[in-house]
């Protein structure tokens, strides 16, 4: 699988990674999803100390230790699980992001990180501080680059002017093409996006009309009505899918943004993990399908956090 440089940094990562949520909490089968990916060429794996209570990153490290030096594992601080672990609250702070990475070093079975973000963020957070949390962390060699997961337009561009970000992970779809509008300023900035949620929830597959939710039903998909949904998703099936699936389509188009640094579509089976890859190596759209995608999808906005 080829590999492209990540923005501003000498990490060299597969186009398509791989987003570690899903794998749930049966190491065995975790690591056999893992060796999958290994197996097609993905180097890029993303995990949080957030996700099963850390017991994610445990089992991400302890598949991914073999081949350590030939992978790029990123992972996420900044939610705090309460004592009960039935939620969590926001913790930027300088002290606990110093004090979580070692705990996800520890769990990762690793020296370092190569990714660090930023699970979120708020306009009135301690920006600074985070940033300087950051920056010590490189200083002292336990992280390499840093990055931040976040959807809110001021927050990220107060990262891109006050801090050495490489990178903003941000739900990314023909259905969500809400992050177009910040591609800009991420682009002058030399940040790339790292893209979760491509396939929308399963509506952007060969599956959709059975994904669509009565909740969807109800109350739509972000800026879409059920009824403007199906009509957007056959015109794109029966149009576009003639040598290529729907998740194809949907991948493709994302990574033909050149601001995608990697996408990183979920996998809880083998079976998913092989059927994303075979999507990414389908042909890829011309400029006319994409232009045609663009004529057909809205251009929503972030409405809020501006």
């Amino acid at each position: 699988m080829d590999k492209v440089k990540l923005g501003k940094t000498d990490l060299h990562v597969t186009q398509l990674g791989l987003g570690c949520m899903s794998l749930g909490t049966d190491a065995k089968k975790a690591e056999e999803i893992v060796n999958a990916a290994l197996d097609e060429g993905i180097n890029y794996f993303d995990t949080a100390d957030l996700y099963d209570f850390g017991e994610n990153e445990k089992i991400v490290g302890q598949a991914l230790k073999k081949v350590r030096d030939q992978v790029v594992i990123a992972t996420k601080v900044g939610n705090r699980w309460n004592e009960n672990r039935d939620g969590w609250s926001w913790d930027p702070s300088k002290a606990y992001i110093k004090e979580q990475v070692k705990n996800s070093l520890q769990r990762l079975q690793t020296d370092y990180i190569d990714l660090y973000q930023l699970h979120g963020g708020t306009i009135d957070d301690p920006i600074d501080e985070t940033i300087e949390a950051f920056e010590e962390l490189k200083q002292e060699g336990y992280i390499r680059y840093y990055g931040i997961s976040s959807i809110r337009p001021n927050v990220i561009r107060e990262y891109a002017r006050k801090s050495a970000i490489v990178s903003v992970m941000m739900q990314y779809s023909i259905l969500d093409r809400r992050p177009e509008e910040i591609m800009p300023l991420l682009a002058e900035n030399e940040i790339k996006i790292v893209a979760r949620g491509p396939v929308a929830k399963g509506l952007l597959t060969d599956q959709w009309v059975s994904k669509i939710s009565d909740k969807v039903k109800e109350e739509g998909y972000l800026d879409y009505t059920y009824e403007e949904l199906k009509e957007l998703l056959g015109a794109l099936q029966q149009n576009l899918s003639n040598h290529r699936s729907m998740t194809s389509i949907a991948l493709s188009y994302v990574l033909s943004n050149p601001n995608v640094g990697v996408v990183v579509p979920g996998a809880s089976s083998v079976e998913q993990l092989r059927n994303n890859v075979k999507a990414v190596r389908e042909p890829s759209l011309s400029k006319e399908e994409i232009q045609y995608i663009r004529k057909i999808s809205k251009m929503n906005v972030y409405s809020q956090h501006r």
